[in-house]
């Protein structure tokens, strides 16, 4: 009597982001924004495990809290998944199995890493041979960071963040990731933004239509000078997400008192990041946050984006 084979698993890794730059346009008529933004991945990754079925399916592991996470289709992996097989006439299913390390509503794109990793994971599974070319701009039709989580390394990104141009970046940043026990809505903090201009539009300058990345962050990105990228990080989304939880404040004080040589909201918020001048004082800071019983975890960015890990 034979055993029956081990079905085929594909297992799949993409990044997490770090905006270090973020200008947001103003409020267009169609209720958007267009940005600028550089972003970094970083070495928090999310992984995928692609299991044939004849349905679509995900479940979750890892140390992230996914509770509230969905479970059907409006879950952006299984919209992938199934975006994917509508491409490719595939009529079969997968179950999808994902170890969260990036954390949920963060501001650090792990929904949109569980997408990339998952268009490259179903792809190889089925056989639909399809290019990368063809998997980036199904990654477009799925969301903003979506096609940063399948490149990775660092990119400016433009439009609506999805409009990619590599950047060179010279050797690697220590960053320390203050990771928040909530979540902030994306839609909720730009919502925030617009009434703050609003608030405030005697005192700042309107807001570009089409926003632009500011040189100097280029500069030090090429120079791959942490001191250069701390005078520079900027994010437009900071006010808002402190003005919605006024906590984020002190969080950020503490990991400048501490020795950061910045901290910043990153993206939407709520994980606080913060750039430090070298893995020695990224390990002193990470010991100093995490005895104010802060949970953070250290990442080194630029890495590569979505990617095979084997099957």
């Amino acid at each position: 009597m034979t055993s029956a084979a081990a079905p085929k698993v594909v297992h799949a890794r993409a990044p997490g982001k770090i905006n270090v730059f973020l200008k947001v346009g103003a409020l267009l008529d169609d209720g958007y924004h267009d940005v600028a933004t550089a972003y970094q991945a970083v070495s928090l990754y999310e992984d995928i495990r692609a299991t044939a079925a004849d349905d679509f399916s995900v479940s979750f592991t890892g140390p992230i809290d996914t509770s509230a996470l969905a479970t059907d289709g409006s879950n952006l992996a299984i919209r992938a998944a199934t975006l994917l097989a509508h491409r490719a006439g595939y009529r079969g299913g997968v179950h999808l199995e994902i170890e969260k390390h990036v954390p949920i509503a963060g501001g650090m794109g792990g929904g949109s890493a569980d997408a990339a990793a998952t268009l490259l994971a179903c792809d190889s599974l089925w056989g639909t041979d399809l290019t990368r070319e063809d998997l980036l701009e199904l990654a477009t039709q799925l969301g903003s960071d979506v096609p940063f989580a399948f490149t990775g390394g660092t990119a400016i990104g433009t439009g609506r963040g999805d409009q990619l141009s590599p950047a060179l970046a010279k050797g690697s940043f220590q960053w320390v990731l203050a990771l928040a026990d909530f979540g902030l809505s994306t839609p909720l903090v730009y919502s925030e933004l617009d009434r703050h201009r609003d608030r405030h539009a005697q005192d700042i300058f309107p807001a570009s239509t089409q926003p632009q990345v500011d040189a100097n962050v280029l500069q030090a990105l090429r120079a791959g000078d942490p001191h250069m990228l701390a005078e520079v990080l900027h994010n437009d989304l900071q006010a808002p997400a402190l003005h919605l939880e006024p906590r984020l404040a002190a969080v950020i004080e503490l990991g400048e008192e501490n020795g950061a040589l910045a901290g910043m909201i990153s993206g939407s918020g709520p994980t606080v990041a913060f750039l430090a001048a070298n893995l020695d004082a990224a390990l002193e800071l990470q010991i100093a946050l995490s005895a104010a019983r802060l949970t953070v975890v250290r990442a080194t960015g630029p890495v590569h984006g979505a990617r095979l890990i084997g099957s």
